[in-house]
């Protein structure tokens, strides 16, 4: 076991961790924060996907351990300070751009990663974006509609689906 310590969503954390333990599995299993989702345990899905000093990662590619002294920062710390949603999330449900929910949590946190680099991305530029993040639901046209949304551009024009 080693002490990992790591500010999480504004508050800094202490735990023993083993040094196999995964930081998708120490955020949802030590910490309860369970908005992190695995789904797929390879990399491949994008559900689990946190920010880490400022950088989006699948957090089951990272040991707990790697993020010692890190600002990470889950999809529980996204809502605005007063509770509510913020304008990704907003965005996802005015635009429909989630059904089941479980990629949400991912599709939300690469998405404030996009809109930070890039904050008015063409269509194509959040598909493109949006490679390892899958989705067994939507098909994809609500969740871009809800980026677009979200970086302030006009959908208005574009129908649901």
């Amino acid at each position: 076991m080693t002490k990992v310590t790591m500010t999480i969503n504004g508050k800094e954390v202490s735990a023993d961790v083993e040094g196999r333990t995964l930081l998708s599995s120490f955020l949802r299993d030590d910490l309860r924060l369970t908005g992190t989702h695995i789904g797929c345990d390879t990399s491949q899905c994008g559900a689990c996907v946190v920010h880490v000093d400022g950088k989006a990662v699948k957090s089951c590619t990272m040991f707990a351990q790697e993020a010692e002294g890190a600002q990470v920062s889950t999809i529980e710390g996204q809502a605005n300070a007063d509770g509510s949603l913020n304008v990704i999330q907003q965005a996802f449900q005015d635009h429909h751009g989630l059904q089941c929910g479980f990629c949400t949590p991912g599709m939300v946190m690469t998405t404030a990663a996009l809109l930070k680099e890039n904050p008015k991305p063409t269509e194509a530029e959040v598909r493109t974006h949006l490679e390892g993040n899958i989705c067994r639901c939507t098909g994809y046209h609500n969740i871009v509609k809800s980026i677009l949304a979200a970086s302030g551009q006009d959908v208005s024009a574009i129908a649901a689906e």
